[in-house]
C-alpha cells in the first residue's frame, strides 16, 4: 500500500491554509530537493523570521541535523513511508538548540512529485510550561505557610517591643536604657523583615506603562546607588506597545533583579537589559498573542547549583549577608501582573527572563 498522501484530493488548498495557519505545531513543506516550500506562522515563529525570507531555503541551511536524520528524511522521499522521531534535537539558523517530537510525511503534488511535509511539536516548550506550573504552585505553597508563620511571629514581637518602651520609662540608670534600646530597635528591625517576608500588601495600580522608561529609571537608580566599573547595556525594541501595568511595582521588580545582578557580579562587569515582543507564547497556560520578554542578563559567575532550583522562594540566597527576598518579591509582583520570572544560568551568562502579557485583553 503506498504510503504517499495525494493532498489535493484531502483538502481544498482554502481550507488546508486555514488549518495549517492556525495549529500550534511548526509545519515545514520541503520539495522533492529538499528547498522549503512553505511555513505556518508557528514555524516563523520558531525561526523569528518572516516567512518570505524562509522560503526557498534548503534543510540543512534551516535545520543542522545529524546525518543519520538526514539519511532517513531522504529514505521517506524515495519509500513514501512516514516516520516519527521522539525527542529529536536540531539547531536552528540562531545555533539555538531545541527539542522536538517530528513526524515527516511524503506527499504528492501536482506534478505528482514527492515532498516532504515536517510537523515538529516543541519538547522543551512543554517542558517550560510544566516547569513553570510547578514552580508558581510551588511558591504559592511556600507564601502561604511564611505568611501564616510571619502573622504568629508579629503578635508577640509587638508585645516585646511595647514592653521594652515601658521598661526604658521605668529606669533612671541611662547605661541601663542602651540595653532597652537594643530591644526595641532588634524588634523593629524583625518587624521589618516579616514585611517583607508578607511581600506586596497591595493590589497594582494599573495603567500604560512604557517598558523602556521603566528600564531606563531602573538604570539610573542602579548606577546612582553604585559607582562603581558596572556597565549596564542597553537592547531595546522600540516598537514594543504599552503595558497595562503598575509602573511602581515594575521598576521594585526589575531594580530587585538588577542590584541581584550587581551583587552577583561583585559590581564589576556587564549587565544588559533588552526587550522583545514574543508571539503567541504562553504563560503558565495562559495562551497570548503579544507577549512582552525583558531579559535581564549579567557576565558573573553564575548560581551555585544547588540553589538554582529555589532562587525564588523566600530565604533562599547565596551570599552570607543576604536576605533572599529581592528576587521572592519580584516574582510576586510579577505574578499579580499575569506574568512570570525564569532563570538559566551558567558562568558568565545569567539570564532572568521576565515575561508579561502585553494587555489583558489578548489571550485566544
Amino acid at each position: 500500500m503506498n504510503a504517499v498522501t495525494p493532498i489535493t484530493d484531502k483538502f481544498d488548498v482554502q481550507i488546508k491554509q486555514r488549518v495549517l495557519d492556525t495549529i500550534h505545531s511548526v509545519v515545514l513543506l520541503f520539495d522533492h530537493d529538499l528547498h522549503l516550500r512553505y511555513i505556518n506562522p508557528a514555524g516563523e515563529m520558531l525561526f523569528a523570521v518572516s516567512a518570505h525570507r524562509l522560503i526557498g531555503l534548503s534543510l540543512s541551511e534551516l535545520l543542522h541535523i545529524d546525518e543519520p536524520m538526514l539519511n532517513a528524511l531522504h529514505e521517506v522521499l524515495i519509500t513514501g513511508h512516514p516516520i516519527t522521531k521522539h525527542e529529536q534535537k536540531l539547531l536552528l539558523l540562531a545555533q539555538q538548540e531545541i527539542t522536538v517530537d517530528m513526524i515527516v510525511t511524503a506527499l504528492h503534488n501536482d506534478q505528482s512529485e514527492r515532498e516532504l511535509m515536517v510537523e515538529m511539536n516543541r519538547l522543551d516548550r512543554l517542558l517550560r510550561i510544566t516547569r513553570d506550573e510547578s514552580l508558581v504552585a510551588q511558591q504559592k505553597a511556600t507564601r502561604e505557610l511564611l505568611r501564616g508563620l510571619a502573622h504568629e511571629v508579629k503578635n508577640p514581637l509587638g508585645g516585646l517591643r511595647g514592653a521594652a518602651q515601658l521598661l526604658e520609662k521605668e529606669l533612671h540608670d541611662e547605661s541601663l536604657k542602651d540595653y532597652t534600646r537594643v530591644i526595641i530597635e532588634e524588634a523593629d528591625r524583625l518587624q521589618t523583615l516579616v514585611n517583607q517576608i508578607l511581600g506586596p500588601n497591595k493590589m497594582p495600580n494599573k495603567k500604560a506603562v512604557n517598558i523602556i522608561e521603566v528600564l531606563e529609571r531602573v538604570r539610573s537608580l542602579v548606577l546612582a546607588e553604585r559607582k562603581t566599573s558596572i556597565q549596564i547595556l542597553r537592547d531595546y525594541d522600540p516598537s514594543i506597545p504599552d503595558l497595562i501595568a503598575d509602573p511602581d511595582q515594575l521598576i521594585q521588580a526589575i531594580l530587585n533583579i538588577v542590584r541581584n545582578a550587581c551583587q552577583a557580579i561583585d559590581n564589576k562587569g556587564e549587565i544588559r537589559m533588552r526587550t522583545r515582543i514574543l508571539r503567541k507564547f504562553t504563560i503558565s497556560q495562559e495562551y497570548h498573542r503579544l507577549t512582552m520578554h525583558i531579559e535581564i542578563i549579567d557576565d558573573g559567575p553564575g548560581i551555585p547549583d544547588e540553589i538554582k532550583e529555589q532562587i525564588f522562594f523566600p530565604m533562599v540566597t547565596g551570599r552570607a549577608e543576604g536576605t533572599g527576598l529581592g528576587l521572592s518579591i519580584a516574582q510576586t509582583l510579577i505574578q499579580q501582573h499575569g506574568g512570570l520570572i525564569e532563570c538559566d544560568s551558567k558562568p558568565g551568562a545569567t539570564v532572568f527572563s521576565i515575561f508579561l502579557p502585553v494587555s489583558t485583553g489578548d489571550k485566544a
